[in-house]
């Protein structure tokens, strides 16, 4: 059964962006600032600016070629941006890299599925603790008790978050051998090994059907209210997002045409002509 959403008002802040009351005392977790690349002479996203609370989730979407993507590839430092700038948790980014994001709290999954095909499904989730849990060279060598308590702990770890999606039973499989949705499943779960506070998902419903997708929903507002973390999603499934977003951005030719909840942009005509074109257009 899918989760029920429940409807909070977004609060302005003097930024002009707007948050859960909840949030309303706490600093945002992300914080965009006239964000912007070139490639070349195109302008691929100019005048990007969002902030996200430490407990929202957020629907960033828009037509195919909007910069959506390329979005998360500036938060993540796969692109640098051209100009603008980007706070993570107050913390300004800029000459980071990407490991070093990772450590500051940001974790992403991708549109096409990147895991460890050949290793186990636990073994997935134990490589991204990598930063949380050392037991040191020496310890891994020579198998002194430090590294056993290490491999226990990271055990018990991955099975809590397995346990999260179903996957337990799955943990001594080949990832590779996993049904499509699980994957996708297992890649989350992944993700959320790094102890992030914000975490990026790129389309996490794409090739699932209605009864995963109603399912993923459910895990979604499940790993926020259980991990008090902020969600970024990107997301072509309209019923996800307006069924479990709490604010919505929507990107146009790399721009952000609109921002609310889910009720304003349904009802936005910038948003209803950016996916259907204007009257015009269409006749």
């Amino acid at each position: 059964m899918a989760r029920t959403r429940e409807i909070q008002k977004l609060y302005p802040q003097p930024s002009q962006n707007l948050f859960l009351a909840r949030d309303l005392d706490r600093p945002p977790v992300l914080e965009c600032r006239r964000l912007g690349i070139n490639f070349g002479g195109l302008e691929a996203v100019s005048e990007f600016d969002l902030a996200i609370g430490p407990t929202e989730i957020t629907g960033l979407i828009g037509p195919n070629g909007a910069g959506k993507t390329t979005v998360f590839n500036l938060l993540t430092k796969v692109y640098e941006p051209s100009r603008g700038s980007i706070l993570l948790n107050g913390r300004d980014t800029m000459g980071m890299t990407t490991a070093d994001l990772n450590k500051a709290g940001i974790a992403r999954t991708f549109q096409n599925i990147r895991l460890f095909r050949n290793m186990s499904v636990e073994d997935n989730v134990k490589v991204a603790m990598d930063n949380s849990i050392s037991c040191g060279l020496p310890s891994a060598i020579f198998r002194l008790p430090k590294y056993w308590k290490a491999e226990r702990h990271a055990h018990v770890r991955a099975m809590e978050l397995l346990s999260i999606f179903g996957l337990q039973g799955l943990a001594g499989a080949k990832a590779g051998s996993l049904p499509y949705g699980a994957q996708r499943r297992l890649e989350i779960v992944r993700a959320l090994a790094t102890k992030p506070s914000l975490l990026l998902l790129d389309e996490p419903a794409a090739g699932m059907n209605p009864a995963e997708t109603a399912e993923l929903m459910e895990t979604i507002g499940r790993i926020r209210d259980e991990f008090q973390i902020a969600i970024l999603l990107i997301e072509h499934d309209m019923n996800l997002v307006m069924g479990i977003c709490d604010g919505i951005a929507v990107l146009n030719f790399g721009r952000i045409i609109a921002k609310g909840t889910p009720e304003d942009i349904q009802n936005n005509p910038a948003v209803i002509e950016a996916y259907l074109g204007s009257r015009k257009e269409r006749s």
